[in-house]
């Protein structure tokens, strides 16, 4: 290792530079730097040396030529081993650089904004730091390179404990990082221009979609034993939503693949409802969902009668803080995940006997969505879809049939409507209530799904309401449905037989009403 005796700092993001700053000056370092990052360091009283006055040549054409110069590009790149770059760099008066301390232009905000122009996001695009970056960071064995404003304290820690040298492997790490923030920067300039038109304008999907995952943890193994596997989350976006991957892991064994698939699906499904809620998924399917019984307790025990079996092993999921009472229900039972915004004291205390029971707190439900594409992988390809973030409420509701459902059953189909959606098509959802009485997930054809859920149902569903996430193409489900004692249905319509379906609930003395959407999940 040598000491730093040269740094180039130039940086968008200015949280904490001047404390780098004045620690790189307290050791000797020169500080090099441009525009506005000089200009913040001279005006704390610190000494820096322009970029133009190092090179010799002036900054021009408004910035865009400052740092493409061989006199940072050699200094940046020259093999402090090697004979051959070393006569170079003396030949020519090149000075070794030994740190580039540099974030760039925030491309990705200024294309975020609804206002921006073409011409806003060309101006965003920097040339000299990724070229800065890449140059250091190529040149890792000789050169720290710090992309990232929270790796300054740790570049600062290690000098300072090693007499102002940064040691082979926090720069080995710090490169990486540069390498991959370099990418997603490319990446995103990539995503936003391909997604214009020959005009200019707008559209919905790039031509060429770049996008970055960061590795957050490795798994034992995949769905199956035999198989390797590791979940990454999105890299390089803040999270405005709640969700799995802002999930902390407070006890229990490792999250397995099936554990964050399913954990996940009960997660965004109790995320629906803005009345205290509790969701109990199995197989990535939901097999129990309460919305407000009273309490919480009452709540998950009316959630888990849904199907005691199935929520056996399952994820429960709540959309409140758990309270030491529901925690001690839920101790009975052997569970794998249980994830909510936050655990009491009591619960904290009464679950941690579960040692491998896993806990999984997550930000406060806000509401927000992550600006995010849904991805389906398919071999050699990608099927890339907005979020299926549609929502009906009692205004969007078209009643087809010569009843009216009441206002207790609005209620109900709406809590169906909301459960239909995070059910695997063809799916159907008897309620009553706000408890699920009967799911029916995934089968070939619709009326099998309605029979199933019937078979499903613990008690009488007598006088239940039904949501399908699909039309229906022929009465048979609504038949089925009938002699199962159910009174109201809620679907999208738009079938060719339609008149049919409605005629048969007609029949049976049935509300029936179009929501116009659809929800299919495969």
């Amino acid at each position: 290792m040598s000491k730093i005796t040269r740094a180039l700092v130039s940086v968008s993001d200015k949280n904490g530079i001047l404390d780098l700053a004045r620690f790189l000056v307290d050791r000797g370092v020169e500080l090099l730097s441009t525009g506005g990052t000089a200009k913040a360091i001279r005006d704390a009283g610190l000494p820096v040396k322009d970029v133009s006055e190092h090179t010799g040549f002036p900054e021009m054409m408004d910035g865009r030529v400052k740092t493409l110069h061989p006199r940072i590009h050699g200094g940046l790149l020259g093999l402090r081993d090697h004979p051959e770059h070393q006569a170079a760099m003396a030949e020519h008066n090149i000075a070794p650089i030994d740190m580039v301390v540099v974030n760039l232009y925030p491309f990705e905000a200024t294309v975020a904004k609804a206002d921006c122009s073409l011409i806003d996001a060309i101006e965003n695009i920097d040339i000299g730091g990724p070229s800065m970056l890449r140059s250091a960071a190529k040149n890792h064995r000789f050169v720290t390179v710090v992309v990232d404003p929270s790796d300054y304290t740790r570049v600062m820690e290690e000098m300072g404990a090693a007499d102002g040298a940064v040691g082979d492997k926090l720069r080995f790490e710090l490169a990486c990082k540069v390498f991959a923030h370099t990418a997603r920067y490319d990446g995103a300039i990539a995503n936003y221009f391909t997604s214009l038109d020959a005009e200019g304008k707008p559209q919905r999907f790039p031509s060429v979609l770049t996008q970055q995952w960061q590795l957050a943890r490795p798994m034992r193994y995949g769905e199956n034993p035999h198989q390797s596997a590791a979940f990454y989350v999105a890299a390089g976006m803040a999270q405005t939503e709640s969700s799995i991957s802002s999930a902390v892991q407070l006890q229990g064994k490792e999250l397995s693949f099936n554990n964050i698939n399913d954990t996940n699906g009960a997660f965004e499904l109790v995320k629906e409802f803005s009345e205290p809620s509790v969701v109990i998924v199995k197989h990535a399917n939901p097999c129990g969902v309460a919305i407000d019984q009273g309490s919480q307790l009452a709540t998950y025990l009316k959630a888990r009668d849904c199907d005691p079996v199935s929520a056996f092993g399952g994820i429960v999921a709540f959309n409140r803080p758990l309270d030491g009472e529901t925690a001690a229900e839920l101790a009975t039972t052997f569970l794998e995940v249980i994830v909510a915004p936050g655990f009491s004291a009591e619960a904290k205390a009464i679950l941690g006997e579960k040692k491998n029971l896993r806990l999984l707190q997550t930000p406060e439900i806000t509401g927000a969505h992550q600006p995010e594409f849904d991805l389906k992988k398919v071999v050699g390809g990608l099927l890339v879809q907005d979020r299926d973030l549609a929502t009906v409420g009692a205004d969007d509701l078209k009643t087809v049939t010569e009843l009216t459902p009441d206002a207790g059953q609005i209620r109900d189909l709406l809590f169906a409507w909301k459960v239909v959606k995070h059910v695997k098509s063809n799916a159907i959802v008897y309620v009553k209530d706000g408890v699920t009485v009967g799911i029916g997930a995934g089968q070939m054809s619709r009326v099998d799904s309605a029979k199933i859920a019937v078979s499903k149902a613990q008690s009488s569903i007598e006088g239940a309401v039904m949501a399908s996430d699909a039309f229906f193409p022929f009465r048979d489900g609504i038949d089925a449905a009938a002699a199962a004692g159910i009174k109201a249905v809620i679907q999208p319509g738009g079938s060719i037989r339609d008149e049919e379906v409605v005629g048969a609930a007609n029949e049976h003395g049935m509300a029936m009403v179009f929501t116009g959407v659809r929800h299919f999940k495969h």
